[in-house]
């Protein structure tokens, strides 16, 4: 069995990411187990707080620590990530040379109610994951645009065009992760 952690940049409560990654969570074979991240109570990274971390770090790092993979999937603010995303990457990251994320393969789909479907957050994350050492898959790159158009009242994806994109996506990251 490999588990799936997914990781949802947008804390909202009628999230757009959140709605994507249960569509995607779905898509995954029985051998594949999803757990969904919650980073929500994290204290924000202070390094004067390495030595004896607060307990939301500690169960926060302890929840990544076993994934097999991981999937992001994240709205764009001001052309890059989210605070509270980024605070999660820092403390999964820390103290230095105890990092939870690296050699596990993972997957970014950005989301967004724009045209360019959060391309900025997309390339910034990958940009630290690869810091991180998380082995990104390169192709398909997954930008999920004009969000509003794709999802019902209820938050279900109901755009044909963007459940097969989403389908062949989840398929190649399990193709990704199987390499490892």
């Amino acid at each position: 069995m490999k588990n799936i952690g997914i990781i949802v940049g947008s804390l909202r409560e009628g999230s757009f990411n959140k709605a994507v990654a249960n569509y995607v969570s779905e898509q995954f074979p029985e051998a594949y187990q999803t757990t969904f991240i919650d980073f929500s109570k994290l204290d924000i990274y202070n390094q004067d707080l390495d030595e004896t971390p607060p307990e939301s770090w500690v169960a926060f790092r302890n929840s990544v620590k076993g994934l097999d993979a991981l999937l992001f999937v994240t709205p764009e603010y001001n052309r890059s990530i989210p605070g509270g995303l980024k605070n999660a990457l820092d403390v999964g990251s820390r103290p230095y040379g105890q990092s939870v994320w690296g050699g596990k393969p993972g997957g970014v789909i950005s989301v967004s109610p724009g045209a360019i479907g959060g391309f900025g957050a997309n390339h910034h994350l990958r940009q630290v994951l690869s810091f991180l050492d998380v082995y990104t898959l390169q192709q398909p790159e997954a930008y999920v645009g004009h969000i509003e158009g794709v999802l019902d009242d209820g938050g279900q994806v109901v755009d044909e065009h963007t459940k097969q994109f989403l389908d062949d996506y989840a398929q190649a990251f399990i193709r990704w992760i199987e390499k490892f």
